[in-house]
């Protein structure tokens, strides 16, 4: 657990007590950002609560990100994040095709996360039991060269992808308040996550991705994977909160 005062409490997960917000005090995070299908993006996305967001005419961004939390209310461990950029039914489009590239890279985008595999069970539960995120307790290996991380995901037995992004960056991100969408026993809800880093580099392309025999690989090969990544950012020391999930 991390220093900083409880807040308010929120929910019991195997014996122990989970307070919002939830803190994460140190983490590094590789993130690679592809254009994929459009039509094939909005066939994985459930219910029509939110809009898939085109930055190109059919062409959507998906988000492969390893993180390797190391200081976490919720514990040591690793994890991969699959999400699309999405937003409310509704919601002002703002500059078309442009602005969520510039979200991206501010680290201010909107996303539905469609799988989140972890490699621990504590924080598989919570963060199904209280935020609704899709985790799954799968295999994943993060090694670090001077230059690069390389992130192994394995299911099943299966080899699901491995992705590897550029390392290294020396500026500074002041914190910055994202928003994800998930669905909790059916019923859509958003949290907020608050983020910022040390450490962090920008890249176009800067990132490759290998995919393996499980079937989920085989859905990211419809979506158009493998390809080059659009960008990739990496962030050295990462730290955050989550915020108690907020009903639509």
């Amino acid at each position: 657990m991390t220093d900083e005062p409880k807040g308010e409490f929120s929910r019991q997960i195997q014996g122990r007590d989970i307070f919002m917000p939830c803190i994460v005090a140190d983490a590094s995070s590789g993130t690679a950002a592809f254009l994929v299908d459009a039509e094939e993006a909005r066939r994985m996305l459930p219910g029509d609560e939110f809009d898939l967001i085109e930055i190109l005419p059919g062409r959507a961004l998906l988000s492969v990100a390893l993180i390797d939390y190391k200081e976490n209310d919720l514990g040591d461990y690793n994890e991969v994040s699959i999400a699309f950029f999405v937003r409310e039914k509704d919601e002002p489009v703002g500059i078309p095709y442009l602005g969520p590239v510039m979200d991206f890279v501010r680290s201010r985008v909107k996303t539905y996360i469609h799988w989140l595999p972890v490699n621990q069970s504590f924080t598989q539960e919570a963060g199904s039991e209280i935020w609704g995120f899709p985790k799954t307790v799968e295999e994943i290996s993060i090694d670090y060269t001077d230059t690069e991380v390389s992130g192994c995901l394995v299911a099943g037995g299966k080899h699901v992808l491995t992705l590897k992004v550029a390392r290294g960056g020396t500026r500074t991100i002041p914190d910055a308040t994202m928003t994800t969408y998930t669905h909790i026993h059916g019923v859509p809800h958003r949290t907020a996550f608050t983020t910022g880093a040390e450490g962090f580099g920008f890249r176009l392309g800067g990132a490759s991705i290998e995919l393996g025999d499980h079937p989920y690989a085989e859905g990211l090969r419809r979506l158009g994977l493998p390809s080059r990544p659009l960008m990739s950012t990496w962030m050295e020391k990462m730290h955050g909160r989550f915020e108690a999930p907020q009903k639509l």
